[in-house]
């Protein structure tokens, strides 16, 4: 670029060494112009390349930060990583002291009920029901129908209503349920 001014220059300076006609002189003016646009061009480029260097420097440096930051964060993570796995182990460490204590109090309390029973054979069981052996072992099967008690299936069948509840068991006879099928002792 500056090469090509400089010889600009030279033709003009050897222009004027001549004698100068007015076209010389308006030819050696629009070389000028036209260098002097040229150099405006390559300022302007010029001037375009280094804040794009500054832009790519600034760039570079928060892709540094960014990594600096990236450190930092898994340093973090990992960190987070150990709170929580002792955290966990802490807690799994109280459970098991908790379970522990509940369960030897359950085992106080099931040789307290244990010895109590071993101590008193005959007492039974609290809410344990007894059922007799003494029906008759051959009837026939009953399928209970909407609107049946044990009442009512005991006059239908012709047995007799302990009789039912002790064949099948039942601890509570207000809960039959339609669909059910009974065992009638002695039922015709």
């Amino acid at each position: 670029m500056w090469k090509s001014l400089a010889l600009g220059c030279a033709l003009a300076s050897g222009a004027l060494a001549q004698t100068p006609s007015s076209v010389d002189f308006a030819n050696l003016r629009e070389d000028v112009r036209g260098l002097t646009q040229r150099v405006g061009e390559l300022t302007l480029r010029l001037e375009q390349l280094e804040r794009e260097n500054a832009e790519l420097r600034q760039r570079s440096g928060a892709v540094e930060k960014n990594h600096a930051t990236l450190a930092l964060l898994n340093e973090r993570i990992a960190d987070l990583n150990r709170n929580i796995r002792a955290a966990v182990a802490t807690s799994k460490e109280e459970v098991l002291q908790q379970v522990s204590g509940q369960l030897e109090k359950l085992g106080k309390q099931t040789n307290a009920a244990l010895e109590s029973l071993a101590k008193n054979p005959t007492a039974k069981a609290a809410g344990a029901t007894a059922f007799a052996e003494d029906f008759p072992k051959e009837g026939l099967s009953y399928t209970v129908q909407k609107g049946d008690t044990l009442a009512v299936i005991a006059r239908k069948t012709g047995a007799k209503q302990q009789d039912i509840v002790n064949a099948n068991k039942i601890s509570d006879p207000s809960r039959i349920v339609v669909g059910q099928t009974l065992f009638i002792p002695g039922g015709k």
